[in-house]
């Protein structure tokens, strides 16, 4: 009887495991099915792609680094995250979703790709440690989707936060509560925000998910 008991429970089990899988993969799938198909016809960097539609789509939630730059070089893992959405992305047919804003004062779409199985390609590029988390209005659910996995690649130090046990860090940085942006203290702008938080560490700065002010991303990550 006890030996009956086993089997059936492990049949149970068995079985259970088998339809949260699929379960899973089918929630994942059918999320996208009313989604637009579009096909990236070229990659212009890390988080900016031109589809078939004839439009610019620029990842809404994450931002990579500067692969294009004043000096012709590109700055940190910028080249890498380039790579890879390249090879994610270039030439493959994908689903768009847009964001709740569509646009940026650019012009270019805001909003995000998936893959057949519901997986986004900027969801990869945050747990590669390739792409920062950064919060913009009115596209708060990616920054909220994404943070998690940011935490995850600080934690184990992948790509980008692979520089912090590297470099000389500043004694504080300078973060604004409404953008969520942070500043080296070097950094002129850092002097005229209103509601201010400072961080110990840079760390602590992404962690809470501050993203870096682009005109002292260098002086933060001291390249």
């Amino acid at each position: 009887m006890k030996k009956l008991k086993h089997k059936v429970l492990q049949i149970f089990i068995f079985y259970l495991i088998i339809f949260i899988f699929t379960g899973y993969k089918w929630h994942n799938s059918s999320k996208i099915q009313h989604l637009k198909k579009v096909k990236v016809i070229k990659v212009i960097d890390g988080d900016t792609v031109i589809l078939n539609i004839g439009e610019k789509l620029r990842y809404a939630g994450i931002n990579t680094l500067e692969l294009h730059t004043k000096t012709g070089k590109p700055q940190p893992f910028a080249k890498e995250a380039y790579k890879l959405n390249k090879k994610l992305t270039e030439g493959k047919t994908l689903y768009l979703e847009l964001g709740l804003r569509e646009r940026d004062r650019y012009g270019r779409l805001l909003g995000e790709l998936y893959f057949e199985n519901g997986t986004s390609v900027s969801e990869i590029l945050v747990k590669k440690g390739l792409a920062l988390v950064c919060y913009y209005p009115g596209n708060v659910k990616y920054y909220e989707k994404y943070l998690p996995f940011q935490r995850e690649a600080l934690k184990k130090r992948k790509g980008i936060f692979s520089l912090l046990d590297k470099i000389k860090q500043a004694p504080y940085y300078i973060g604004n509560k409404k953008s969520k942006r942070f500043h080296h203290p070097a950094c002129p702008e850092g002097r005229y925000i209103k509601r201010k938080i400072i961080f110990s560490s840079l760390e602590e700065a992404f962690y809470k998910g501050y993203c870096p002010c682009r005109r002292c991303i260098e002086l933060i990550l001291n390249f």
